[in-house]
């Protein structure tokens, strides 16, 4: 058996170094690190300083602190003297430097590597291949959608010899990024998925983007893929091509046939052989991505019979980690789609992030394929659960009951099955705590978070915080290092949610928070979020609840100081962080620009409060034709800061800037920006430069169809008149929900399985009715309400803020990473 890790010397000769200073060379290394948000197995880990938008140098004495002592870094000017039991190899490029670690690593290992790459479909064949080769092998595959320059590298990091089978996705979005990854991954079976227009913008033409993308074929012994797809490019691989689709192809397709209970039959032909398999699925890209894990099937020898059996029984691929509201104020996480060591290792990460609740319970399955290597996988999820700083853990599964004494140090509770455990859920206490579920399929988890969801009704805002954070990403990309960050989370975080965004937001180290009133900001420290937070509109009956959660107020009236001052001096307060409000033409809330020195005096005569920042509103930064007006705001704000700065003798943050500001005024960045809709995914279109996504989704479900003769009329007051016969679906929600009844009789749409359909009728209460027009619906299919808000705000005369403040609370939100 190999050795499962290396010493710091070992590594300092496999990777390229500059120069290499070292305390102690036994040092052993088990775990990759590059976050410094993200410490675990600290006594055993090696943290590469990545250079990039967030400079991992900047980060060291953090992660010292932490207690790492092996660091990769390209800077040769760190003092090593404040790090005395460092070890420090220093190499020109630091992510190279994993790389070419984990190219290393992988090569120790003689297990056959599929690797898969394309433009869609990478991830679901990846989890299918899984699913349809595991009777023979052990496997590891990258986890969820790992196949970054950096994701390829941790997913090979995970290799040691108890797996049989690694199947790693290489994703690439210009020219020159393949060479890497296949000198890492070096597959045995290269597999192309289907090519479409993802990252198109980084090459000069598809045949660019598809040569580069048939880099990973070189030197494989097997390549899969359709001829439709690489589009006359030469494949590479001098090895066997195992080619489907149409035309001359080692596996040709014949036909489809939908058949009862959603499924599709798979008609084709292979070595003069006619032969079919039968999907639980209908849609065209699970037909291709079929299609693609058959012929990587044959390429490997498996018989048909097998083949078609194993199809029959694919499984859907659920590739996000949900966050839900749970009984007893709980919040559920739900991440039961598959469960190995990888995947728990995030999961577990995600939950360590959680802050809103003081235990943090895991419901954990036995694992998939450690059949034969069970002490070497269970010790490895103990140490992982020891590092996460578990509170509880509930196991469900034989291994896991067998190997109880790993979990000691734990509260544990062990089960045999799920059944079980479900038999007993009513005994155990679930109570203001961070549930995690991780469990393999087999043992049908879906059950065990039912049971413990929240009972609301089927209309849900789906919050993507992998967008949340991606848009929060976007806008630091134009912010020079020095600027700050604060982002608004007021009004609900503009309908998204208050602790589970800031808590993103907090893990993402942004400066500041803002929300609208002192509640809003309470909440948000129950909740554990411990940002700096300023409060922009507080009362002073609320004073005293702000002190004592340490909330800084924005201040915009002599009146509203003097109050603050007021409570401060009865409380001995000194030196209170506040914030100054100046009008410099939005004539809302503001100190006037001519009371500077009024201003100044006040606040130079007493010692309660410190001035943290000023700041002003610009009124219309994002419309060209006042570009003049925002330039007097600009010149306005400038003038009145620097005269109060400079009587109060300390320096302060200044901001102005908004979203729209932020791309379109970078003079106006000054010490601070606010991050305010943009980070929900609604930008400015006068200056689009960033790749913005949507954030959130508003579904519901259809209650009840029927049919409604022409002439006959739908919903109140009988304004709904329908022309012909029209099958009418009842969906589950109305203007309580936060549907705007100006949505009504067809000024509304909403999307029933990718098709627009127009709303009949007044919106009521709780329901609105929909005009299906010939599409083939059934009760209980999904609907999705809001899309594109900045149409549909359009298209009643309002703007996407309305649309997503006005989303009810009584609307489950349902947070996930996809």
């Amino acid at each position: 058996m190999h050795e499962q890790f290396y010493t710091i010397l070992q590594v300092s000769e496999i990777i390229p170094s500059v120069s290499v200073s070292i305390s102690d060379g036994s040092a052993r290394i088990e775990t990759l690190l590059h976050d410094s948000r993200k410490v675990s197995n600290p006594a055993y880990a090696l943290f590469f300083a990545l250079a990039g938008r967030r400079d991992g140098h900047q980060f060291i004495e953090e992660v010292y602190a932490s207690g790492v002592r092996n660091f990769v870094v390209s800077n040769d000017e760190i003092d090593h003297a404040n790090f005395p039991a460092a070890n420090f190899i220093v190499v020109r490029d630091t992510l190279a430097a994993m790389q070419a670690l984990a190219a290393y690593h992988r090569g120790r290992f003689a297990c056959p590597v599929i690797g898969i790459t394309g433009s869609n479909g990478k991830t679901i064949v990846k989890e299918w291949l899984a699913q349809l080769l595991a009777p023979e092998y052990r496997i590891i595959r990258s986890p969820k959608s790992y196949n970054s320059q950096l994701g390829v590298a941790l997913s090979l990091w995970q290799l040691d010899d108890t797996y049989e089978l690694a199947i790693i996705e290489a994703g690439i979005s210009q020219p020159g990024e393949m060479q890497a990854l296949q000198r890492m991954i070096r597959p045995d079976i290269a597999v192309l998925t289907s090519i479409g227009p993802a990252h198109d913008d980084g090459f000069s033409s598809t045949t660019e983007k598809i040569t580069e993308k048939l880099r990973l074929f070189e030197d494989a012994k097997h390549a899969v893929y359709s001829p439709d797809d690489v589009q006359g490019v030469t494949v590479p691989s001098m090895g066997a091509h195992t080619t489907w689709g149409s035309g001359n192809v080692v596996l040709q397709v014949v036909g489809y046939e939908m058949i009862a209970d959603k499924r599709c039959r798979i008609q084709a032909r292979h070595a003069n052989t006619d032969m079919a398999i039968v999907i639980p699925f209908t849609d065209a890209a699970a037909k291709s991505n079929a299609l693609c894990c058959w012929a990587v099937m044959l390429s490997m020898g498996y018989e048909q019979s097998v083949i078609a059996h194993r199809m029959a029984l694919l499984q859907p691929v659920e590739m996000r980690l949900e966050m839900k509201k749970g009984i007893n104020n709980c919040t559920v996480i739900d991440d039961s789609y598959s469960n190995d060591l990888s995947s728990l290792a995030i999961a577990l990460d995600f939950l360590r992030q959680q802050q809103q609740h003081p235990t943090r319970t895991l419901i954990l399955s036995d694992i998939p394929g450690a059949d034969g290597h069970e002490e070497q996988v269970y010790s490895k999820v103990s140490n992982l659960l020891a590092d996460n700083k578990i509170d509880r853990i509930i196991t469900v599964g034989p291994q896991l009951l067998e190997r109880a004494d790993k979990f000691g140090f734990l509260n544990h509770i062990a089960f045999r099955d799920t059944d079980s455990l479900l038999d007993s859920l009513a005994d155990l206490t679930f109570e203001h705590e961070a549930i995690l579920l991780k469990g393999a399929r087999k043992y049908a988890f879906e059950r065990v978070s039912g049971a413990l969801m929240a009972k609301v009704h089927d209309t849900v805002l789906e919050i993507n915080l992998n967008a949340v954070e991606h848009n929060l990403n976007q806008y630091k990309t134009l912010l020079p290092s020095p600027v700050k960050l604060m982002a608004m989370v007021k009004a609900f975080s503009y309908g998204s949610g208050s602790f589970e965004v800031a808590n993103l937001l907090q893990f993402n180290k942004v400066d500041y928070l803002a929300v609208a009133y002192v509640d809003e900001g309470v909440e948000l420290r129950k909740s554990g979020i411990r940002l700096p937070i300023m409060v922009m509109s507080p009362s002073p009956a609320s004073f005293e609840a702000l002190v004592a959660r340490r909330l800084e107020p924005e201040l915009y009236s002599f009146t509203v100081l003097d109050d603050f001052i007021r409570v401060l001096s009865n409380q001995d307060v000194t030196g209170y962080p506040i914030h100054i409000k100046v009008d410099t033409g939005m004539h809302r809330l503001g100190f006037p620009v001519q009371d500077a020195k009024r201003l100044s005096s006040r606040l130079q005569n007493t010692d309660a409060v410190k001035v943290q920042s000023i700041f002003s509103h610009l009124a219309a930064a994002g419309d060209a034709e006042h570009d003049a007006f925002t330039e007097r705001q600009l010149n306005a704000f400038g003038k009145f800061a620097n005269e109060l700065t400079a009587a109060l003798g300390y320096p302060v943050i200044r901001h102005i800037a908004n979203s729209v500001a932020i791309q379109r005024w970078p003079q106006a960045h000054l010490d601070m920006v606010r991050l305010g809709i943009g980070l929900y995914g609604v930008e400015n279109k006068l200056d689009s430069r960033l790749l913005l996504q949507q954030t959130g989704t508003l579904k519901t479900v259809i209650t009840q169809i029927r049919q409604v003769a022409a002439g006959d009329s739908v919903g109140y007051g009988r304004r709904g008149r329908l022309v012909k016969e029209s099958t009418i679906a009842t969906v589950n929600i109305g203007y309580a929900d936060g549907y705007d009844r100006r949505f009504g009789n067809g000024v509304g749409y909403m999307t029933v399985k990718g098709r627009k359909v127009r709303t009949v009728g007044d919106i009521c209460m709780d329901m609105t009715m929909l005009d299906l027009d010939g599409i083939d619906a059934a009760e209980g299919d999904e609907v999705i309400v809001f899309g594109d808000v900045t149409e549909l705000a359009a298209n009643i005369g309002t703007i996407p803020y309305e649309l997503l403040t006005g989303i009810s609370q009584r609307v489950k939100r349902v947070y996930y990473y996809g």
